[in-house]
Order: structure tokens, then C-alpha cells, then sequence
């Protein structure tokens, strides 16, 4: 698509879920804007579903809620759809929306530095090669990718800067003694080598999370791959919930109004009440927890039993939905090894305890760096780094905008996780949110938009407080700054009260440059008078069908009229003195 110089221009960095769901909903709401361009390293679209390729990698998000909401899909497979799936629904989408000409793939964001003089982000980027085979060790243990001559850096501007890098964009890999050692295959779980066969070898699983609960059933299912797990804590686990859809109830989806739609909006109540029941709730947490650990112990072998059960409240961690992982424990070729690793050799791993355990293949199942910001991007006085390190960790305001970063918006920022909910309902409200802020400076009415440090800093305390009084400060987990400091991952409510306060910006907290500062007030003023003036309208539509109710005649209105007149303070209603001089009572 060709650029249209005259209009702002939006840089996207990351054409994962979150790049391309803003992209989506900038066609949807902004059809006449076409200068954009969304930058992504690797060489398609998909973000976590394209790069996440381990065996058995699916969703525990029901597949109908882990979609858009403006483009349902009647054709999932399951209830909780497996890595192709996924990726193919957010290729299609690409498709449907002619984004791929706006795309440009194995393309790096290295640097977006602020200009003030412009009122722009200077981008620096740089081509890659896209293998993610050729993985190494480098500089604290995190896998990365072997770097070859590529051209050299190119530069761009952005009117608008998103941020769609998500919270799965960097491995995480132990800083292990001896690390780089290691004669035989290594690689990580989001970097899954598929030229490597396991068939015959002994494989060291390190890290028994959710991607390692998903594969290790899978890749054990041949007998001559014998698989130790090296544990460290372990976790919740709930019974299996995914159910494969039939025919029937897929031409439902399609031919029936409203069906899908409404299997969406009951997904969306059973998350919200998950939430209630772990998390929200100590009584009905304790009856959980009970649930949980009578399924562990039915379903696993006996001799790990004592291992398996959680010390931690329910919750503290992600709970993992089974896979089948408990009842693989039962095969002879997979063992459960919880000492502490000491060092790795060229030929295995040395534990703690003095124990050697040979492999000739090790997988790294570490998760992800999320609680660091990977990029140099720097506003008018610092980086996003940098911040977050004046912080006590990764800090924004909504989870959304940050202070000194003008123009500058972030997707699956801090706190906007929800330990139980889809990403895509929370993506899809901070898109909303963002665009009520990137629409006047396309239109021209304003230049920037920056939060203010002032609330910043409010909502901070507001959200730190919530969730000092909730279960996920009661263990350590990656929810947290350096695993058991400042929670800067999860967002401390259901996903409706996340709806609601990002339904609508506040103006009051941002600081804008608007072309025709009058104007603009006038603008702002007139709608604040207009939310004013509903909510006095609804208000006396309740109050007035109250009042006549309890006088026991609908038609009373003198008395209603007399009642209002007399108690409403009127003195410090200027919209209800619009109102009374208005309607004439």
C-alpha cells in the first residue's frame, strides 16, 4: 500500500498479536489512514503462535475467547485450539485486512530515540536473518540468535510509536556454570530445534512450567527417549479441558446467529468466575485447592506424591491446566530429579548434591524475560529501562502510556496481565483506550499526549496496594520484579472491572501540545458537559421512577417534581440548574 506522506505516521514494533490486533482495529476505525508500517523480526506474522513451535504448544485459553472479537472463527478444531491453528487464524486475519504490505519482516527495531525539535521518534532498524535453529549462549545465560552480515541500519520516523512487543518476546535461560560446555544439542523451548532427533537419547528437560508440561507427554511417547525432568517448584494442576468440536456444533458456529457470539460471552463469565474462585475469594480458593491436590494425587505416581504438592496458595503461580503431563509421570523412561543443579559438563549435569546425570540433549523450559523492556527506546530524558529502574520495575500508567515518553504507547504493559483471562480482551481495550488518544493527533488537533508523572504514580499505588492484599505476593514467580519483588505482570481485578477503567481517558492526567490550545479545551469542556449531563438524566430518570413507585401512583409528578425542587443541591449542580431552566420545574 502506498504511504500517504501527508498524514502522521505509526510505527508498530512486533507483528505478533498485539501488532496486528491494533492494526486490525486501525483499519476498522481509521479506513482513511494508511501510513503505517509494523516492523517485525522474524519472517511472518503470529508473534508467540508463529515462534512457539514445541511439541504439543497449545492454548489454555478457550480458542473462542483467544481470538478477536470482530473476527470469531467457527472452524476451531478444539475448545483449546494447538499452535498451527493459531498461528494459520493469525495469518488469515493479516490477509483479511491487507496488512501485509505494511508489514516488513526480518526487519529489527534496535533504537526509537525522541525528538523534540520534530515531535518525532527517530528509528533505527536493521535486517536480520530469520533461523531460530542457531541459538547460543551469551551474557547471562539467555539463548540468543547467532548474528551474520546483514545491510546495514536504516532509519525512519514516527509520529505515533506502539509498542507490540508482548511479554513472550525474550527467553529466559539460567545463568548455569558451565553452560556453554555442553557438547551435545541445546536449545529452549520458545526456540524449538526441529533438526534435532531425540529418538534413542537422553534428553534433560530443565524447567517444569507450562511449555514443559505441554511437550514432555508428547516427546516421551517413544520409549527409546528417555526424559529427566529437573524440577525446582512444584505447581498447581487442574484436570485436562480440552474437547475436541463436532461437526454440528461448528455449523452452529456458522449458520446460527448469535451462537458463536454467545459461546464467546460464556467463556468470558467461566474466566471471570476462575478468577473469583482462585483468586478473589480465600474460601472458595481453600475448596480449590482441595480439588486441585485430590487430582494430583489420583493421577500421578505415588512416589512423587510428596513432591507435587505445592507449599504455596493456589494461584500464587499460573495454575496449569494437565496435559497429560501428571499421567505421563507413570512411564519408565521419564523421571522427576528436584536436587539443584550445580554445573553442566560437556557430557551432562553435575547437581548440587554431587549426582552426575548424563544427556545428550538439553531443553530449556525457562520461560521468558518479562519483567525488563528489551528495547532502546528513550523519551526526553530516559529510556523505558531506565524508568523501570527508577520504578522498582516495569511501571506504566494503564499499563499503557509512560511519563517522559510523549506519543508513546505500550501493549501487554505492566500489570495489564490477568493470570486468567484472554490477552486479546485486555489487548482489545487498551487498543480502544490508545486510540482515543492517537485519533486528535491524526486529525491534527493535537501534537503529543504524554501522562503525567503525577498519575502515573497514583495509579501505581492504586494497583500495588490491590495486589499486596492478594494471593500473588504469597510465593515467588515470574509475575514479579526478579521473581519476588515489585508484582509488575498481573492486573489485580476481573476482566469486566479492566473494561471499565479503560473504557474512556481521562484528559486530566495526560499533558498535550494541541495546535489550537482554546480549541481544544472548548472540545474537552463540551464533552465533559455532555458525560454530565447523561449521567443527570439518568440519574433523574431512576430517581423520579423511584419516588413515583414509593408514592404509589406512576402519574404523581407534581410530587415527584416538589420532591427533586426541594433536596436536589441545586447550588452545586450547574447541569442540574441547566436541567430545571431546561425542562421548567
Amino acid at each position: 500500500m502506498a504511504e500517504n506522506q501527508s498524514q502522521p505516521r505509526i510505527v508498530v514494533i512486533g507483528a505478533g498479536v498485539g501488532g496486528l490486533s491494533f492494526a486490525v482495529n486501525l483499519r476498522r476505525k481509521l479506513p482513511e489512514f494508511d501510513n503505517f508500517v509494523i516492523y517485525e523480526k522474524a519472517n511472518d506474522v503470529g508473534g508467540t503462535w508463529r515462534s512457539n513451535t514445541y511439541p504439543g504448544c497449545s492454548s489454555d485459553i478457550p480458542s473462542h475467547f483467544f481470538s478477536l472479537s470482530t473476527d470469531l472463527n467457527p472452524d476451531w478444531d478444539y475448545t483449546h485450539a494447538k499452535q498451527p491453528q493459531f498461528h494459520g487464524y493469525w495469518k488469515s486475519v493479516a490477509r483479511k485486512y491487507d496488512l501485509y504490505p505494511n508489514l516488513k519482516f526480518n526487519t529489527l527495531v534496535t533504537s526509537a530515540v525522541w525528538n523534540p525539535s520534530k515531535s518525532k521518534y527517530l528509528i533505527t532498524t536493521r535486517l536480520v536473518k530469520d533461523d531460530i535453529s542457531k541459538m547460543h549462549v551469551r551474557g547471562q545465560g539467555v539463548l540468543v540468535q547467532e548474528e551474520e552480515d546483514t545491510p546495514g541500519e536504516q532509519q525512519d520516523e514516527a509520529d505515533i510509536l506502539i509498542s507490540a512487543l508482548g511479554i513472550l518476546e525474550v527467553i529466559r535461560c539460567p545463568d548455569i556454570p558451565g553452560l556453554d560446555t555442553f557438547k551435545g544439542n541445546i536449545f529452549h523451548s520458545g526456540a524449538w530445534d526441529h533438526t534435532v532427533e531425540l529418538k534413542g537419547k537422553r534428553v534433560g528437560v530443565i524447567g517444569n512450567g507450562a511449555s514443559a508440561t505441554q511437550f514432555i507427554p508428547i516427546i516421551s511417547k517413544d520409549p527409546s527417549v528417555k526424559v529427566t525432568v529437573i524440577c525446582r517448584t512444584p505447581n498447581w494442576f487442574v484436570p485436562p479441558i480440552r474437547a475436541k468440536y463436532s461437526t454440528l456444533r461448528k455449523w452452529m458456529f456458522r449458520n446460527v446467529p448469535l451462537f458463536m457470539r454467545l459461546h464467546r460471552l460464556y467463556y468470558f463469565l467461566i474466566t471471570d468466575m476462575f478468577y473469583m474462585s482462585v483468586f478473589a475469594n480465600v474460601w472458595i480458593r481453600k475448596l480449590a485447592r482441595r480439588v486441585c491436590k485430590a487430582y494430583i494425587l489420583s493421577t500421578a505416581p505415588k512416589k512423587y506424591h510428596d513432591k507435587l504438592i505445592p507449599s504455596y496458595t493456589l494461584g500464587c503461580k499460573r495454575v496449569i491446566f494437565d496435559t497429560n503431563y501428571l499421567n505421563c509421570l507413570h512411564r519408565p523412561n521419564v523421571d522427576l530429579n528436584w536436587n539443584e543443579i550445580g554445573s553442566i559438563i560437556e557430557d551432562g549435569i553435575i547437581t548440587k548434591t554431587g549426582d552426575k546425570l548424563p544427556f545428550e540433549v538439553l531443553i530449556f523450559a525457562t520461560g521468558f524475560i518479562s519483567d525488563d523492556y528489551p528495547l532502546h527506546v528513550k523519551g526526553t530524558l530516559e529510556t523505558v529501562k531506565e524508568f523501570y529502574d527508577r520504578n522498582g520495575g516495569p511501571t506504566a500508567y494503564m499499563g499503557t502510556t509512560l511519563p517522559g515518553f510523549p506519543n508513546f504507547y505500550m501493549l501487554t504493559g505492566p500489570n495489564t496481565g490477568t493470570g486468567h483471562t484472554s490477552v486479546i480482551f485486555t489487548e482489545e481495550c487498551q487498543i480502544d483506550y490508545m486510540l482515543q488518544m492517537i485519533k486528535p493527533v491524526l486529525r491534527g488537533d493535537l501534537k503529543t499526549v504524554e501522562v503525567t508523572d503525577k498519575a502515573t504514580a497514583r495509579w501505581n499505588d492504586k494497583i500495588q496496594a490491590r495486589l499486596r492484599r492478594s494471593v500473588f505476593v504469597d510465593c515467588v514467580s515470574w509475575y514479579r520484579r526478579d521473581r519476588d519483588g515489585k508484582v509488575t505482570s498481573i492486573f489485580p481485578g476481573f476482566a469486566t472491572v479492566f473494561w471499565w477503567w479503560f473504557r474512556r481517558v481521562n484528559w486530566r492526567d495526560y499533558r498535550v501540545s494541541a495546535r489550537d490550545p482554546t480549541q481544544w479545551e472548548r472540545k474537552q469542556n463540551q464533552k465533559e458537559q455532555w458525560r454530565g449531563f447523561k449521567k443527570v438524566a439518568v440519574f433523574f430518570a431512576v430517581l423520579s421512577i423511584s419516588i413515583a413507585i414509593l408514592a404509589k401512583g406512576a402519574g404523581k409528578w407534581d410530587f415527584v417534581l416538589d420532591v427533586c425542587t426541594k433536596h436536589l443541591p441545586s447550588s452545586s449542580c450547574p447541569l442540574y440548574r441547566r436541567a430545571k431552566a431546561l425542562w421548567g420545574f
